[in-house]
């Protein structure tokens, strides 16, 4: 079991990125269904007002620290920890299942750019399996449940923006048998080639958010105030030592 910590009464767990990777291919091996949660700060804002959003984040198999909010949050705790972009642990992943012979799915974004997504990771994995797409365009849950249940997957990538893919994989947690499944935002825009994904000195620094904000000026509302928010609760929360 690996270590958990709290933000904003949050839980997180402490891993790298093997560690994390064996857990998942530990589950699917033993035929469990596993939820992923890639936590960023919007997330855990939106946990504190959504209290069955909060459950599933609790209930999640695996929260990973995604986002440089988090990885501030920890720091604040004494933890330091390297930042998993959920983006990379989702190529990761890919590779795995390409590796393995395992079947995966991809779910969400438009139709045009779920194809696209499609054709460029098999540029780069031929071999992979991709049994499952859909675009992310649908009112009725139970018939995207039942195709999936009939594609017998052992990966399932779900790109409908949080919380409505974290509540679908948990949907989808009592209805499948041995499936690892994890959000993954807007990743299939990033896969498809429509979004650039931040230059590497960006990441390194942490400051991919700035760079997403520089190219989409309409997402600065959506940061600020909440990651200003975000840290001066941690802050409190930490001082006051509630977590």
């Amino acid at each position: 079991m690996n270590e958990k910590v709290s933000i904003l009464n949050c839980h997180v767990d402490l891993c790298g990125v093997e560690d994390a990777l064996e857990r998942v291919l530990s589950a699917i091996n033993e035929n469990i269904n596993f939820q992923i949660v890639t936590i960023n700060p919007e997330m855990i804002i939106n946990a504190q007002k959504n209290k069955t959003f909060f459950d599933i984040v609790n209930s999640a198999d695996l929260v990973i620290p995604d986002g440089v909010g988090v990885k501030i949050a920890l720091k604040l705790k004494g933890i330091k920890i390297n930042q998993i972009r959920g983006i990379d642990f989702s190529r990761l992943l890919i590779k795995t299942a390409s590796q393995k012979g395992y079947k995966i799915g991809l779910l969400g974004a438009k139709e045009e750019v779920i194809q696209k997504a499609k054709e460029n990771i098999l540029k780069e994995f031929p071999a992979l399996d991709i049994a499952y797409i859909r675009n992310g365009y649908f009112s009725d849950d139970n018939e995207i449940i039942e195709q999936i249940k009939n594609a017998d997957l052992k990966i399932l990538l779900v790109g409908l923006g949080s919380p409505k893919q974290e509540e679908l994989i948990y949907k989808l947690k009592s209805e499948l048998k041995g499936t690892a499944m994890i959000g993954v935002g807007g990743s299939f825009d990033v896969f498809s080639g429509i979004v650039k994904e931040a230059p590497l000195i960006y990441r390194k620094l942490g400051l991919e958010w700035l760079y997403r904000t520089i190219l989409q000026p309409e997402r600065f509302k959506r940061i600020f105030p909440l990651l200003p928010i975000f840290l001066i609760k941690c802050i409190i929360s930490t001082v006051m030592n509630k977590d």
